[in-house]
């Protein structure tokens, strides 16, 4: 007499096995579309309600009367159902924006077990020194400028320019330059800036002229989308990279910004493991036909 197989392999063979599966699946689908007999149901707990006292409370600065409060059970208990309709007809699953705040609800949620611990200094000191560019401060300029147009003085501003310095270097850093050369729309004494807020009024070509010049002395012409200028630069900061102390907020919010999407990141590649991605390829669109016919279907005229 022959011992019927009774391994785990022989009873997946089973069609009775797969019917109860694919039973079990379409009970599971059915009850997750709002068909189920639990679905009916729908409950307000004590929580929800001192919940909707108190957003009422917030804009109205009172309580709710009684027909009030049951204005707002109402109008949650249509919510709910209006929710679970909608979700049970799929109305949800093609909505970008429903899609997106899930998305957003999902990640909110997994924030609760990413690592809260406040980073270390040593932390934060690695992270400064991976990322200086990030940090560094500019260098600063202030200077005293006077503009010569050559819309004004025509081809003779470059020589215009030359002359005012000469005035300017006999005169010393503390010339009056109120009446010297034409009048801009941009101040005759910069206060010290930027090399990047310099760049934004006169240009890259002077900021980067400008930063090189020595303190105290006139010098020039130095050109910019104006004109020709004569310069002289009163005080230098060079740029620098700050020490941890002095941005250390700055510093730290990066940082837990950085970690949060790291850990993100980690999140859905684990997840991306329960899923199996299918790229379909796209349909090829032919290309239009020129005018001379190039690419006309065959018999075509």
């Amino acid at each position: 007499m022959n011992v019927q197989d009774k391994t785990p392999a022989r009873w997946l063979r089973e069609p009775l096995v797969h019917f109860l599966a694919i039973g079990a699946l379409l009970f599971l689908v059915f009850h997750w579309r709002g068909g189920g007999a639990g679905s009916s149901r729908i409950v307000i707990t004590p929580g929800q309600i001192d919940s909707m006292v108190a957003g009422f409370a917030r804009t109205w600065q009172r309580p709710p009367t009684e027909a009030e409060l049951k204005g707002l059970v109402d109008d949650h208990v249509r919510e709910e159902i209006a929710t679970r309709e909608a979700m049970g007809m799929g109305l949800d699953r093609d909505d970008t924006v429903i899609r997106r705040r899930l998305r957003q609800k999902l990640e909110f949620l997994a924030e609760d077990t990413i690592d809260a611990m406040p980073p270390t200094d040593a932390e934060l000191q690695a992270w400064l020194a991976a990322h200086p560019e990030r940090f560094r401060i500019e260098p600063e300029v202030a200077f005293r400028q006077v503009y010569v147009s050559p819309d004004r003085r025509g081809p003779a501003a470059g020589e215009e320019a030359r002359r005012i310095l000469a005035q300017l270097a006999a005169a010393g850093p503390a010339a009056p330059i109120e009446a010297m050369g034409d009048v801009l729309m941009v101040p005759r004494e910069v206060e010290r800036s930027s090399r990047d807020e310099v760049a934004r009024q006169f240009g890259e070509e002077f900021a980067e002229a400008v930063l090189r010049l020595e303190p105290g002395r006139w010098a020039g012409p130095i050109r910019s989308g104006y004109g020709f200028h004569l310069v002289l630069v009163r005080e230098r900061v060079e740029g620098r990279s700050p020490a941890l102390a002095d941005i250390r907020p700055i510093v730290e919010r990066e940082f837990l910004s950085a970690r949060r999407t790291r850990q993100l990141n980690a999140m859905y590649e684990r997840l991306l493991d329960r899923y199996r991605v299918v790229v379909e390829p796209r349909a090829v669109v032919p290309q239009a036909a020129d005018a001379s016919g190039a690419g006309r279907p065959e018999g075509s005229r």
